[in-house]
């Protein structure tokens, strides 16, 4: 068997859990509003890699370090 390298939860304002969802490389949480799509993707290989996509061309990759830098405005996205 696999190591577990990271777990997932997901919770809704229904009353709605699903916790510790076992993964070793990668997870991703789909979130579908009418004919949008939002996706968060976060990987665990070498670095801990984070991807965020609202429909097919607003995407934005890299790294978790990136991520927190970006959230704080210490980066510009392109």
């Amino acid at each position: 068997m696999s190591e577990i390298r990271m777990t997932a939860e997901v919770r809704t304002d229904f009353d709605c859990e699903a916790s510790g969802l076992p993964a070793e490389r990668w997870g991703e949480a789909v979130f579908s509003i009418g004919d949008e799509e939002i996706v968060m993707e976060v990987s665990v290989e070498k670095d801990i890699i984070v991807a965020l996509m609202v429909g097919e061309d607003a995407v934005w990759k890299g790294t978790l370090k990136g991520l927190k830098k970006l959230l704080k405005g210490e980066i510009k996205s392109r």
